[in-house]
């Protein structure tokens, strides 16, 4: 008898444990789906966007105010808290400067960036005063070397010009031949082309002095410790020959 009294506890306690669970996963499952309605709601929620007119009203909507397109405008969150703030709408001469300003500060960007690498290149090459003078030197004597190269050939010009310049005097107060008179014209054309070109080596070896000299005005300074780019370097211009 006391064995059949325990039977039926024994049955209904696997029922109750099993009513419990089940209970118990449609309350995580109801929280659970609260807490992604929760979720869906705030990434709906885009913000409050508020500002004061120029009538001095506080205006409120769910979008960018049109009355307030000339100032600022707040977006708040859900709890009143400052989301972000937008800037005023630009006007199209006000969106010029800006682009303008933008432009240039991309532009000294650029060239900042130019001139810490070109300073680096400078010291790289030239890593003391005598490297740099072997340099000037060499760009000096490649000069030099054309103007006597144009030196040379006026000499010869000049020997060429001497029989032709005796035949002409045979000729005195009469016409000279055409084949005589060409010969005479274009020697003389050719000396004219040489000296025009000495004096525009004698204005190169100027620039390269120039150049050399600036520069090295400037790594004098960049090995003192100057920063690469903090200082300007110049190009030299080309400087019109003297007149003679």
């Amino acid at each position: 008898m006391a064995l059949l009294r325990r039977q039926p506890q024994s049955i209904g306690a696997p029922r109750a444990r099993n009513d419990a669970a089940l209970a118990w996963l449609l309350l995580a499952g109801l929280t659970l789906a609260c807490g992604h309605g929760a979720v869906r709601a705030e990434r709906s929620f885009a913000g409050i966007y508020t500002c004061v007119d120029d009538k001095g009203r506080l205006l409120t909507a769910d979008r960018p105010i049109a009355q307030c397109s000339d100032r600022e405008q707040r977006v708040l969150n859900s709890d009143g808290s400052i989301k972000r703030v937008v800037p005023p709408t630009l006007t199209a001469e006000e969106r010029a400067q800006r682009e303008a300003q933008e432009r240039k500060e991309f532009e000294e960007k650029a060239a900042y960036s130019d001139a810490v690498r070109r300073d680096r290149n400078l010291k790289s090459r030239y890593p003391n005063e005598a490297a740099h003078n072997r340099a000037r030197e060499s760009a000096l004597e490649s000069v030099r070397a054309s103007m006597r190269a144009s030196a040379q050939r006026i000499k010869e010009l000049e020997t060429e010009r001497k029989p032709l310049q005796d035949e002409a005097d045979f000729y005195r107060g009469r016409q000279l031949p055409p084949r005589l008179k060409q010969q005479l014209d274009a020697n003389e054309t050719s000396v004219a082309a040489q000296r025009e070109l000495m004096l525009t080596q004698e204005s190169e070896l100027l620039r390269v002095n120039r150049i050399y000299d600036m520069e090295l005005e400037h790594l004098r300074k960049l090995w003192k410790g100057a920063p690469p780019g903090s200082i300007s370097l110049v190009s030299a211009p080309l400087p019109q020959s003297e007149p003679r």
